[in-house]
This record gives structure tokens, sequence and C-alpha cells, in this order.
């Protein structure tokens, strides 16, 4: 059962945006402080990738936890499922699923390597910023 009154759910959920959000501006701050530099949202791309780095053809997907359906047992966003209106909620979190495999499979298609960042993994920034590297190689 929610805790939050209809109303008070209602609107907590329409202030969640899909930009600019405190992950993806961690990741930003350290991509930009490894020294590389990048383009955000490109909307001539399949799923107007977060972070585009053209010159290395490297996408960062930026993903949260619940939205985005992160399977790793140790997540505990990834785990939490949504306790009402199961009949709209269930389908809606599989569908950001398919269609974050249907948007890597073509970016791919397109010859851009893609990295996916997920939410809980920028909370140790020093884990965060190896992966970045060896991901987008020397700066």
């Amino acid at each position: 059962m929610d805790l939050l009154p209809p109303e008070l759910r209602s609107e907590n959920m329409r202030r969640i945006r899909s930009k600019g959000m405190k992950p993806e501006l961690i990741v930003r701050q350290l991509a930009h402080g490894l020294g590389f530099r990048f383009r955000l949202h490109r909307a001539d791309l399949p799923g107007k990738p977060d972070l585009v780095f053209p010159r290395h053809r490297k996408i960062i997907m930026v993903h949260g936890c619940f939205w985005h359906g992160h399977s790793d047992p140790d997540c505990v966003d990834g785990r939490r499922k949504p306790k009402s209106n199961l009949d709209y909620w269930l389908p809606k979190l599989a569908r950001n699923r398919q269609r974050d495999a249907e948007h890597e499979a073509a970016l791919a298609d397109l010859g851009w390597a893609v990295l996916t960042v997920w939410e809980c993994e920028t909370r140790s920034t020093a884990y965060l910023a190896e992966r970045l590297r060896a991901f987008l190689g020397p700066g």
C-alpha cells in the first residue's frame, strides 16, 4: 500500500525528470574531470543518450535502478517493486527495459559502443572513475 495520498504521489511522480538528475550529473562531472568532452542528449541518436563522446564513438547511458530495472541482487532500488496499481507499473517498467535493449542494439548497429551506468554505481566515485577510464580509454 502506498504511504502517500494520491495527490501527493501524483505530484511526486510529476517532479521526476529524465535529464540533469543527480546520478547523471555525477557521471558528467567525473567524465569531464578525466579530461573527456561530450555532448548531451543527442536527439539524432536512438534513445537520446545521456553522454555522447563523438570522437571516441562511445556513449554512456545513466539509468535509474528502479525505472530501468537494475537486476543486480545487491541493488535495493532495482529489487524494489511497486506495491499498488501493478497492472500499470509492471508492464511500464518491463517496457522500459525492452526499450533500453532496443536502443542499445540500434546504437551498436550504428557503430557506437555503449556503457550503462546504474544509479547505485554513482555512490562510489572512485569505482565509477575507473570504470569510465576503462571504457573511454586514455583521455
